[in-house]
């Protein structure tokens, strides 16, 4: 039997719709150590969306969980994106140079399939590449939600400067149960879908649904940026386009990966994203920043964030990548956001 439903804050007797539960901001190693004790006593769903997922010693706990919960009769679903493995496969490489990474994962696929996990691969090998990319990340357990940061299921994804919020709430497992669904439909069809706004009160859940220049998320983030008087900008990438520009004309700080950081593709994207914005990053820590998050601060005290794993960058909405992110008002989420960016990536600068 699944547990009781959490009443959000906000939310009346009769069930009405207020604002989520509260989060709690969880490092990349806290989330597996969270979701896999939460997977192991599963009653009826398990549903991941992950950019990357492999079986190794920072993840095999997990990956265990997933098999055992199957075995009880839990419906578990797994879907991860195939650009990423691929190795652009079928387009500019002929299939047999497939990367070791993606035949490691699709042994990976196989041994879940054959526990009775539902593993799909989204995205195709042929055609443009990027078209229908899914970086969207979420993990829900029953009635508990990983969602709203950029945590990947792999040891890169373990090790990187990222978090993921755990929220206590049916409703929103339900709704996200409902995007995993349409993920999965718009998938085998080769397309995508409008934006979606999920509204908990004051609280927003937004996503990009894969359509080339529909972003609900780089929409309100702009909107939001016009209205700030301060920006505080956390990503793996310099941000570009109308967002770019209009935080320039704000107080800001902007904390990216120098292109040091970086494998060489995203080497050569953030170098020339600087060169053409001409931003500078404050961010010095060798190890990879891989958290995407804005605040927005206003002159009358309102604070806002986004939260999730859009980038903040022009180039994914034009392609169309679908993502996922949370907007927030509520000041204990809003100090969790900046106390991890105090603790983990402006923690070079201290002393």
């Amino acid at each position: 039997m699944a547990s009781a439903p959490t009443r959000a804050r906000g939310a009346s007797p009769d069930g009405s719709r207020g604002a989520l539960a509260r989060p709690k901001l969880l490092t990349p190693h806290e989330y597996i150590a969270d979701a896999t004790h939460r997977i192991h006593a599963a009653k009826h769903r398990v549903l991941i969306t992950t950019l990357t997922i492999a079986d190794d010693h920072r993840t095999d706990t997990l990956i265990d969980a997933l098999v055992w919960a199957s075995r009880r009769g839990v419906k578990v679903g797994v879907a991860a994106d195939t650009f990423t493995y691929a190795d652009l496969a079928g387009t500019f490489l002929p299939t047999g140079y497939r990367t070791t990474a993606w035949r490691t994962s699709n042994r990976l696929a196989s041994k879940l399939a054959r526990e009775g996990v539902a593993f799909s691969w989204l995205g195709r090998e042929k055609g443009l590449p990027w078209r229908g990319r899914t970086h969207t990340k979420f993990c829900v357990v029953d009635d508990v939600v990983y969602a709203f940061g950029g945590v990947n299921l792999d040891r890169k994804g373990v090790e990187n400067a990222d978090f993921m919020l755990r929220i206590d709430d049916s409703r929103l497992a339900d709704d996200l149960e409902g995007v995993y669904g349409r993920i999965q439909r718009m998938n085998l069809h080769e397309r995508g879908h409008r934006s979606l706004e999920l509204r908990y009160g004051t609280d927003r859940v937004l996503v990009d649904g894969g359509i080339p220049g529909d972003s609900i998320i780089y929409r309100r983030a702009l909107h939001h940026a016009r209205k700030a008087d301060r920006i505080l900008l956390m990503s793996q990438y310099c941000p570009t386009g109308e967002l770019g520009k209009v935080i320039r004309e704000r107080d800001h700080e902007l904390w990216f990966n120098p292109p040091r950081n970086a494998a060489p593709a995203n080497r050569a994207l953030i170098a020339s994203s600087m060169a053409w914005t001409g931003y500078r990053t404050q961010y010095t820590d060798p190890r990879y920043l891989h958290a995407k998050a804005i605040v927005f601060f206003r002159s009358n005290g309102t604070r806002i964030s986004l939260t999730g794993s859009h980038n903040w960058v022009v180039g994914g909405v034009k392609l169309g990548t679908r993502e996922i992110a949370m907007e927030t008002r509520d000041p204990e989420t809003v100090d969790q956001v900046l106390e991890f960016h105090a603790r983990e990536v402006a923690r070079t600068l201290k002393g």
